[in-house]
């Protein structure tokens, strides 16, 4: 009896109980009435006891009715809470699932769709996009215009989100709605290049009403559209894109459809506008893949940065992305490990805390470089007790953290904060995982400058070497031609050097290159630039200077050099003259193999002519045009026609 009680439908069961009531009513009132007492005692209790179980029976039936609704909304609820999440991945806000269902199942209904189509509608709208899981965050959080390769991986979702709905089982046509909803009119569509009519309904519906409100929205890749920029787009898409039909259908009665967006609190400046509580779950969402975006770029950004000065800028801003600051400060350690220099400032006081020292273990800061621990909401005034006093009392709080790449200390980055009292645990999260990336960088910068340092630095001398003064060169070319100056090439070559190398070993005569070096190069400006070019010659560059001016120079560096002598075993001494070729730019050439043949044959020019008249102290010279000088002291000769000669004439 249970069985057949439990397999019949609930609503023709009430119907069997009120017939079988109304059918023995007027039986049971034939009997009561013409029946003794005896008998209504025996029937009576029946009769009782079977209204009493349909009364039952209806309450049940009310109950399971109601559980099945609510079954039903937890159901929709459920469905409509992961899309929305799967759109706050896609930085989408909440909302834009529940307008394109208003928007698909109102044209649904007007263009008259099926209760199953409507259906379809409703949920397809919800789950359009759950094939995005299958997309990588970088590509859905991006920025910038999305590569061909990019653009096809996103083509997935369609098909992606098909599939994983197909598990499901549902009985109307939530499937095909899904696959095919960026299919387009015309066949250019994906995933199976459908046309026209051979798109479903229900698909078209929806590419429409997706299209439309997806416009509205703020993306990652652009701004909000206006109502009137997402119409035309409509309009101009009609034919191509989209059914034309359906688009009529949205436009004609769009004033209808967003009055009920408006009245369930669906309103587009609600939803883009920045107004979820801190902790709600779309936030968070979109926050945490934001997050996931941001170092995935920074991890690129870093990985095609080598030089240090663009790593250090680099991270300097990315923190700001990341965590508030009023003034970050990178500071790196020095060889000895001992200092560590500001590199790189951001901020507040940029240039007044901008190459500041500090100690090992001094100072917040210099806790955190020594102990190699996260150093976090001390009082910022330990890092000014010893230098910039005068910052003393200006910051609230403060963060360092140690950057650490193989295992090594290189650095620390700090962060001060004038309006914030104290730094939380995300603060620090999200500064100690950008930290991680940026040691990493940084120390590929560090180690690449020191490579090319090296590449381009003369190791015996420390001087710049050949490749470094053709770059050099060329700067120089730039700045001459953009200011319209001049600038002179000078070619010294030591005299007797050789005589040094056979007279006392060629260890001798490294240690006089290395000291000649010196003397020459404390002889010049700051900002001129003196290389080895090889062997005992250097080439100097002589900026903002024209011929003449370089003639008390060269005596300068010719007497420094001549009074110079180097102490071999305490108690020989070795000396060296100096022999120099000038050249001019652009007299002499615009190229630097021009410039450097014409300063080299002018030098060995003299030092040939040198050697064969071997003038005494104090002859006089005539130079090609005539003219006389009676350079004295060290018998100095200068030919002042295309280029300028001066050698020295006594060794010691």
């Amino acid at each position: 009896m249970n069985f057949v009680w439990n397999n019949i439908d609930r609503p023709v069961a009430k119907w069997i109980w009120l017939a079988l009531i109304l059918a023995c009513g007027p039986v049971l009132w034939l009997i009561f009435d013409r029946s003794d007492d005896d008998f209504f005692y025996i029937f009576g209790p029946q009769l009782l006891v079977g209204l009493i179980a349909y009364r039952l029976h209806l309450r049940r039936l009310a109950q399971k009715t109601n559980e099945s609704i609510e079954a039903g909304r937890v159901h929709l609820a459920t469905v409509e809470a992961l899309a929305t999440a799967i759109d706050a991945r896609d930085q989408i806000g909440a909302g834009h699932v529940r307008r394109v269902q208003i928007f698909a199942v109102g044209i649904g209904k007007i263009l008259g769709c099926s209760e199953n189509e409507i259906n379809a509608l409703r949920t397809g709208a919800l789950l359009h996009d759950i094939g995005k899981l299958a997309v990588p965050d970088h590509i859905l959080n991006k920025p910038g215009s999305l590569t061909p390769a990019e653009l096809e991986k996103t083509k997935i979702h369609a098909q992606v989100g098909a599939s994983i709905l197909d598990s499901v089982g549902f009985k109307y046509p939530v499937v095909p709605t899904v696959k095919h909803h960026h299919e387009c009119w015309d066949g250019r569509g994906y995933p199976d290049g459908l046309i026209r009519e051979e798109i479903p309904l229900t698909a078209r519906i929806l590419a429409a009403a997706d299209a439309f409100d997806t416009l509205r929205g703020a993306r990652p890749y652009r701004p909000a559209r206006t109502r009137n920029e997402a119409l035309r787009y409509l309009l101009d898409a009609s034919g191509t894109r989209f059914d034309p039909l359906i688009v009529q259908t949205l436009i004609g009665n769009l004033s209808a459809l967003e009055a009920e967006i408006n009245a369930q609190g669906l309103a587009y400046e609600e939803t883009e506008a920045p107004s979820y509580e801190p902790y709600g779950y779309v936030e968070q969402i979109k926050r945490a893949n934001r997050e996931v975006f941001s170092l995935y770029e920074l991890a690129r950004e870093f990985s095609s940065s080598v030089e240090l000065h663009e790593t250090l800028d680099l991270f300097a801003n990315k923190v700001g992305e990341f965590v508030p600051f009023d003034t970050c400060s990178l500071y790196l350690l020095d060889d000895s490990k001992s200092f560590a220099t500001a590199s790189r400032v951001e901020g507040r006081h940029a240039e007044l805390l901008a190459m500041r020292r500090i100690v090992v273990g001094q100072g917040a800061t210099g806790h955190a470089l020594k102990t190699r621990e996260i150093v976090r909401n001390m009082d910022p005034d330990l890092d000014f007790v010893h230098s910039q006093t005068e910052l003393a009392g200006e910051y609230l709080t403060m963060a360092s953290i140690p950057l650490i790449a193989d295992d090594e200390i290189i650095g620390a980055v700090t962060i001060y904060s004038r309006e914030h009292r104290r730094y939380g645990e995300e603060h620090i999260r999200l500064l100690e995982t950008i930290s991680r990336i940026a040691a990493d960088a940084i120390d590929k910068s560090l180690k690449h400058d020191e490579a090319t340092t090296n590449a381009l630095t003369d190791p015996m001398t420390g001087l710049p070497n050949a490749r470094s003064l053709q770059l050099q060169f060329e700067k120089e070319v730039a700045r001459a031609d953009r200011n319209g100056t001049e600038f002179q090439m000078l070619m010294l070559d030591l005299d007797r050097f050789k005589a040094v190398n056979d007279s006392f070993g060629h260890k001798a005569g490294d240690e006089m290159l290395r000291e000649i070096s010196r003397v020459i190069r404390a002889e010049l400006r700051d900002y001129d630039f003196l290389a080895r070019y090889g062997g005992d010659e250097f080439v100097a560059l002589i900026t903002d200077t024209k011929p003449d001016d370089v003639l008390d120079l060269c005596s300068r560096i010719e007497k420094a050099v001549s009074a110079f002598s180097l102490t071999i075993d305490g108690e020989r001494h070795a000396a060296v003259g100096v022999s120099l070729g000038s050249s001019g730019y652009p007299r002499h050439g615009s190229t630097f193999d021009k410039m450097i043949v014409a300063a080299d044959k002018a030098m060995y020019r003299r030092k040939t002519s040198r050697k064969q008249n071997n003038p005494a102290p104090g002859q006089v010279e005539r130079s090609r045009d005539g003219h006389m000088d009676n350079l004295q002291d060290n018998s100095l000769s200068v030919e002042l026609n295309e280029t300028l000669v001066i050698s020295s004439s006594a060794v010691n």
